[in-house]
């Protein structure tokens, strides 16, 4: 039977791949850490050899980021991915514990559902790619439908190197008719075990109401604070970086900037110097009109685009050579109906004054619950004591100090886990707060071994109890036997 309805399609063409994926993962589980790492190192070199090319087609069909810049994010998720873990143990026995008699064992989760955003369409795939094959498991991809050929181009990358490293067939596949239905299938079908999602609230929120347990990030919304100890040549200079590099669409970037009133006027002259413009109250207007949807979430007209792109598109003058778009903002105004300060993935930046350090850690704290809340914020400081103060006032997850926000994030310009897929933990609604790595990808059975028994946990006391309790069950045991040999004699 043909099959013409597109939803109904997708729906069979994942239950196929699914039955094939754990077929594919049923015989990878019994593969060697030896030959699960040869495997893993060929998806990284297939990827690394693919980069340009796909980088390329990720920015044509997408519209959004630099390809350029796209190229370093492909290796990042493939070669410095793959850097980082090939050591790591993931397979059998992890770990020994002799004078605890506990030993740790590697179970994979099984069939893994990756979910793909547009922002980061090939790199994504590489990097949920090699750490699901690295902790034993298949995955499934579903490519978001604005990047589906990129993204169906990547995964056929590394399905083909994995197969000819000796991986089952199957072992790695992707949607190629994906349709909201179709994910849907693929997020509850029984054999899906995992749900690895990157993407937007409501995609992460229906991960998670699927039923199958999921590992879900939420949006984005750090705030960098210069505080008054800061290099402010530096910081500004790191937060340009983080925000041009691929136009800000790794969720990690810079939404916003929160300056002291001691250092106020060098952050805004810093910030003019190496590109930032800070937009007049008629162009802040004309710009916000195009950060949200009606809905309210974010429009993705916006997303990844160039300044002049932004500028076009709002009908606004910008003088040439800009690199950033500055809004200036308010703590009071901080809120929903804000655009400015939410997620925007793209060149624009909130700035922000406040007295001090209690004020900068409070305005972040209403900045991550008005959205973001979990992920991430970025200090640049030199005072110590400052540091740590602020690190224990935010809710983030990562607290990333004196480097690019969206660099330090992914664990590219500091030593976190390298990881596209970046835990919000409870508070950001998130399962874990991790950079997403391939332990977050397997279960652990522990084989314990019984170094007490029942009377050594009950105490002293009670062992004297046991003991008489054993004297008065011994001459029971004894009169039953006198019973017996009487009744047989009589």
């Amino acid at each position: 039977m043909n099959l013409t309805d597109a939803d109904l399609a997708s729906i069979q063409e994942v239950r196929t791949l699914l039955h094939q994926a754990t077929r594919a993962q049923q015989i990878f589980s019994k593969f060697s850490q030896e030959k699960v790492d040869q495997i893993c190192q060929a998806i990284a070199d297939a990827a690394v050899a693919a980069s340009e090319r796909l980088a390329k087609m990720a920015q044509e069909e997408t519209g959004f980021g630099i390809w350029q810049d796209k190229v370093l994010k492909n290796v990042f998720g493939s070669k410095t991915v793959n850097d980082r873990y090939k050591s790591m143990k993931t397979i059998g026995v992890l770990s020994e514990d002799p004078e605890n008699k506990i030993v740790n064992i590697a179970v994979p989760v099984g069939v893994i559902a990756g979910l793909i955003p547009s922002t980061n369409p090939t790199s994504s795939v590489f990097y949920k790619a090699l750490i699901s094959v690295k902790s034993g498991n298949a995955i499934v991809f579903s490519p978001h439908p604005n990047a589906k050929n990129c993204t169906l181009e990547a995964i056929k990358v590394v399905g083909e190197a994995a197969y000819k490293a000796g991986a089952p067939a199957g072992l790695i596949a992707g949607i190629t008719a994906p349709t909201l239905e179709g994910t849907d299938e693929l997020m509850r079908h029984s054999e899906t075990k995992l749900i690895l999602a990157t993407g937007g609230g409501a995609m992460v929120h229906a991960a998670y109401s699927s039923g199958t347990p999921a590992l879900g990030v939420g949006p984005g919304n750090g705030s960098a604070y210069i505080e008054k100890s800061a290099d402010v040549y530096l910081a500004v200079k790191r937060i340009m970086d983080s925000e041009t590099f691929d136009n800000g669409t790794i969720c990690a970037s810079e939404q916003s900037v929160i300056a002291e009133d001691a250092n106020k006027l060098a952050v805004q002259q810093e910030l003019k110097n190496q590109g930032g413009y800070f937009l007049s109250e008629g162009q802040i207007a004309k710009l916000s009109k195009f950060i949200l949807r009606a809905d309210g979430t974010m429009n993705p007209q916006i997303v990844g685009k160039s300044v002049k792109q932004l500028a076009d598109l709002a009908q606004i003058d910008v003088p040439e050579g800009t690199r950033v778009l500055i809004a200036r903002d308010t703590p009071e105004n901080v809120g929903p109906q804000d655009p400015y300060s939410r997620e925007k993935l793209t060149p624009i930046l909130a700035y922000f004054e406040v007295k001090n350090c209690e004020a900068a850690a409070a305005l972040t704290n209403k900045l991550l619950m008005n959205e973001g809340a979990g992920h991430t914020a970025i200090l640049h400081s030199e005072d110590e004591a400052i540091i740590r103060k602020y690190a224990l006032l935010v809710p983030a997850s990562r607290i990333l100090v004196n480097t690019p926000g969206a660099l330090g994030g992914i664990g590219a310009s500091t030593n976190l886990d390298p990881s596209l897929t970046l835990g919000c933990g409870a508070i950001g609604g998130s399962a874990t707060s991790d950079n997403v790595n391939p332990m977050n990808l397997i279960n652990i059975k522990r084989l314990a071994v019984g170094v007490r028994e029942l009377h050594d946990i009950r105490g002293e006391e009670s062992q004297q109890a046991d003991e008489v309790v054993a004297v008065h069950d011994q001459k029971q045991l004894v009169e039953a036997i006198v019973r017996q040999v009487m009744a047989k004699i009589k």
